[in-house]
């Protein structure tokens, strides 16, 4: 498949969850308010790793530098963020603004820790798996409601397929060239996951942590 037409499939798919987890959060309730900015953040970081492919294959623009730097942070915060948003919608959990920023600010913190020690590839391996494992424990967590079990499980796979295999010693990733369709496919599902898992849309139940 075309990259040019996997960057544009991604530009599109992402900047519509992000649009759409947006314009969702004024009708939720304080306690999910930073868990769904946690996952507009990672739709938005996919949209611009889009959109700097697109700006790269179709302009002949120089944002290749650009595109790897978004596309590391959308598998490393982004993407982490989303199974971690997941998991709290899912359970109810009620964290405060202050706990979620303590989430990014380790997810940053564990990157740099894992690069400085040389673990750099295994690190991303295990934020991949967990990651996708979150997910999918999201989704099936829900049944017997099927649907929200299917986006799961889907949204769960497509995640293992993005997960960077470059150093490991299982060889390298056969699926890496549809690397942007996959991430394509990912987000308007997980997007849709999240805006129907339980959350806290009712009145809050508990302090924050």
């Amino acid at each position: 498949m075309p990259e040019l037409f996997q960057s544009i499939l991604l530009t599109l798919t992402a900047l519509l969850s992000a649009v759409w987890i947006g314009a969702a959060r004024r009708g939720y309730g304080e306690p999910d308010q930073p868990a769904l900015f946690g996952a507009l953040l990672a739709f938005s970081l996919s949209a611009g790793t889009g959109a700097c492919a697109v700006a790269r294959q179709g302009f002949g623009l120089d944002t290749l530098e650009a595109e790897r730097w978004l596309l590391q942070a959308t598998l490393l915060l982004g993407l982490p963020l989303v199974g971690v948003v997941a998991l709290t919608l899912s359970r109810q959990w009620v964290w405060s603004r202050p706990t979620w920023g303590r989430v990014v600010i380790g997810l940053c913190a564990f990157f740099e820790l894992a690069r400085q020690l040389g673990w750099s590839s295994e690190y991303a391996f295990a934020l991949g798996l967990t990651s996708a494992a979150l997910v999918f424990y999201a989704g099936i967590l829900q049944w017997p409601a099927r649907l929200q079990a299917f986006a799961g499980a889907a949204g769960g796979m497509l995640m293992l397929v993005l997960m960077p295999l470059t150093g490991m010693t299982i060889g390298p990733n056969p699926l890496a060239a549809y690397e942007q369709l996959c991430l394509a496919l990912a987000c308007p599902i997980i997007a849709w996951l999240l805006l129907n898992l339980p959350g806290n849309l009712r009145e809050e139940n508990g302090a924050p942590v």
